[in-house]
């Protein structure tokens, strides 16, 4: 798999409060495996909203990854799905691949896809490049290249059964079933 790189340009403040550039650089925080045509690049991490304006979002992401932003957090992440194989709807190792990324109780078992998985977020995803499949419980949805996926605590899996890469940026925030109001009409 040929990794994208992700340039992070962070501004903030000087001495004088002028704004500025504080760092501009490539994403070093890319979660990947070999057996997986997936690669993860987080570039940034906030440990609560209202944000500390100042916090350096890529400390915390320094630590071991996690799939989900910290409790009451938000996370940004790039993900590029590499074409997926033929026999990856074969294989029985989804479990392996969530326990990896510190989230085996978000994969879903016995689901009709083996990287089928739910997390209390509440995802902003925007296509980028390219297109995908997504996989709810019973239905599949088709985005490309402008596209927006908001996902609200739902199964669901990825799948890019074209011939390019699909990139899409998430945005992750932190949710809980028990603070969900109800649907206004």
């Amino acid at each position: 798999m040929d990794i994208r790189p992700v340039r992070v340009v962070v501004t903030g403040h000087d001495a004088d409060g002028k704004a500025h550039v504080t760092s501009d650089e490539e994403s070093k925080e890319i979660f990947h495996r070999d057996h997986r045509p997936v690669a993860l690049t987080d570039l940034w991490q906030i440990p609560s909203v209202p944000a500390p304006i100042d916090f350096d979002g890529r400390l915390a992401l320094t630590q071991p990854f996690t799939l989900s932003p910290d409790r009451g957090g938000v996370k940004l992440r790039i993900v590029q799905f590499d074409p997926e194989p033929k026999h990856t709807t074969d294989r029985s190792d989804g479990h392996n691949v969530f326990t990896e990324m510190g989230a085996s109780d978000e994969h879903v078992t016995n689901a009709r896809h083996p990287y089928m998985h739910r997390t209390e977020t509440v995802d902003f995803g925007i296509v980028l490049q390219g297109s995908i499949t997504m996989l709810l419980d019973h239905e599949d949805v088709h985005v490309s290249a402008g596209d927006v996926v908001i996902q609200r605590g739902t199964n669901h899996a990825w799948s890019n059964r074209g011939s390019e890469p699909c990139l899409i940026a998430f945005v992750l925030v932190d949710a809980a079933q028990d603070a969900l109001a109800p649907e206004h009409t």
